[in-house]
């Protein structure tokens, strides 16, 4: 007989977020001894709990579960019911237990990026509507859990793919106002979701909107802010990110999961009219040749008591050489000028994500199991409240210290981290399970993965989309901003499908791959990574001429 539970996680994300499946736990019982019988029950309210009484104290199970809610598309799941008949145990000291609980892999990867907005990441129990029969293994679920999360990643790249177009064509606020439609209704088709059909479709149209918002959204901010505030303006955008995941998480505990989609809605709602009472881009207007609106448009940005003279002729001067050509062809891209932006652009988007920061997010329910923190909702919840700290000092930073700074201490600082935790792992592997010293090295990667988590925050997660926003020039910004979003997403789809497989092959060899990578940040950042701070986007432009 085979028994199979299946929990989903995923992020119920507002405005502007990718919102992707962060999470599922599978946990298969098979009988093959005739068992003696001691029927047992427990309750757990979290995933780490579970892990920590079935697994974590050493003993090996074997449970039936059911959910206290049966049908949780349209309930809320409160506590799973583990009854603990059919449990076996060899009291013979030289038998051993003939069947376990696998332990469970718990991924957690908050992730996206947006304007002024809160995220959402709450747990929902999916239970879908075929029931899990003898017949029927865990491949048929893990399949629609896959399509899930993989629908919104489609979404993401194909809405990075139009973005830069869209944003050339009708200007920042319009590729706003057609990144926020799709994003109602993805949440509205989440909302009085009926089945597994209606949860795609609303994540495939919330991912298309994402997509296109992480490309605009810094290169907004990045046109309209003053030079001397830029940096912390385009910090402010991760800062939101990582508030509105704490916001998430602590609504998701208080509201069931339909209403947390619904109050999704509401950011998007005020959006649009909003759009309507803010500027566009001076620097898109000055490209289209309307004079008139562009020093119209800068003159409400800087106060109506500002001399604008001075800007207003730098950025004629950027523009003169420009046509209102939104279009540009790939081989003008071998030009210096603009092959390096690019690539500095696309290099750090990449490094980004290959940094493991998916991969390390993803592991860490398992690793503070193993540490002995028995709530993943505690877990969560601090490592949402690190991140906002480590963000802010960013926004507070950047425009004091640097880019180039920030961006290698925090490289550095991941470096560091992701070697404790590497080291750790190894050395889990040499010592017995019920020493002491295995368990101070489940406090040591504890430590690392947070070390890490407030390093990446420092730099790696916000100066990228700063400087790509900055650096390239007005006339290629929507077809190389485009490039290196999708570049952007592509690899973080491809470090989210791997993290899993690295991390069954050697959890100590996975996040030493991590390591060099952020090790090799460094040295990127050192060599071609020019600093932008207190220049105008004209000067940085005309230095890779």
């Amino acid at each position: 007989r085979r028994t199979t539970l299946l929990i989903t996680y995923y992020h119920s994300t507002t405005m502007y977020k990718l919102s992707k499946l962060i999470g599922q736990m599978m946990i298969v019982a098979n009988e093959t001894h005739e068992p003696t019988y001691n029927h047992t029950q427990l309750k757990v309210s979290s995933v780490a709990q579970l892990q920590h009484e079935s697994v974590g104290n050493g003993k090996v199970r074997s449970w039936t579960y059911r959910p206290a809610v049966q049908d949780t598309i349209n309930g809320r799941l409160e506590t799973i019911i583990i009854e603990g008949h059919n449990e076996f145990q060899d009291d013979n000291e030289e038998g051993r237990d003939l069947r376990k609980a696998l332990p469970a892999h718990w991924e957690l990867v908050p992730h996206g990026f947006q304007a002024i907005q809160y995220d959402g990441l709450v747990p929902v129990w999916i239970f879908f509507s075929d029931p899990i029969s003898n017949n029927q293994g865990s491949w048929t679920h893990s399949v629609r859990v896959f399509y899930f999360w993989f629908f919104i990643e489609c979404g993401c790249m194909v809405g990075a793919i139009a973005s830069g177009q869209i944003a050339e064509y009708i200007g920042r606020k319009g590729s706003l106002m057609i990144a926020a439609i799709p994003n109602v209704i993805g949440w509205l088709a989440i909302s009085f979701a009926k089945d597994s059909s209606f949860l795609y479709m609303g994540r495939l149209l919330e991912g298309f909107g994402v997509g296109i918002i992480s490309y605009t959204v810094p290169v907004y901010i990045a046109e309209i802010a003053p030079q001397n505030l830029r940096g912390a303006l385009g910090s402010v955008n991760q800062l939101s990110v990582t508030i509105g995941i704490m916001l998430a998480y602590l609504l998701g505990l208080l509201v069931q999961w339909r209403i947390l989609a619904v109050l999704g809605i509401l950011p998007c709602t005020i959006l649009i009219p909003g759009l309507f009472f803010i500027p566009e881009s001076p620097r898109w207007l000055a490209k289209m040749g309307m004079t008139e609106d562009f020093e119209a448009s800068l003159q409400v940005l800087r106060g109506f008591d500002t001399d604008i003279s001075v800007e207003v002729n730098e950025i004629k001067r950027s523009v003169a050489s420009t046509t209102r050509r939104t279009t540009i062809r790939f081989a003008e891209l071998k030009q210096k000028r603009y092959w390096l932006p690019l690539m500095i652009g696309i290099g750090l988007l990449v490094l980004q994500q290959l940094s493991g920061i998916n991969g390390v997010l993803f592991y860490s329910s398992t690793i503070f199991a193993t540490a002995g923190i028995s709530s993943s909702n505690v877990a969560t919840c601090g490592l949402g409240a690190v991140q906002v700290i480590a963000t802010g000092v960013t926004t507070w930073l950047v425009d004091k210290s640097g880019r180039r700074l920030l961006l290698i201490i925090s490289s550095a600082g991941m470096t560091v981290s992701l070697l404790i935790v590497a080291v750790a792992f190894f050395l889990k592997d040499l010592v017995a399970t019920d020493s002491n010293l295995f368990s101070i090295l489940g406090i040591i990667t504890v430590v690392g993965v947070v070390a890490m988590v407030i390093f990446f925050s420092l730099g790696v997660g916000a100066i990228p989309w700063i400087i790509m926003s900055e650096i390239l020039p007005i006339n290629i910004k929507g077809l190389a901003g485009s490039i290196a979003t999708l570049a952007n997403w592509f690899i973080s789809w491809v470090v989210t499908m791997t993290a899993n497989l690295l991390l069954e092959w050697s959890s100590g060899g996975t996040f030493t791959i991590y390591m060099l990578v952020s090790a090799f940040t460094v040295v990127f950042v050192t060599i071609w990574v020019p600093e932008t701070k207190g220049r105008t986007l004209e000067e940085i432009q005309f230095s890779f001429r």
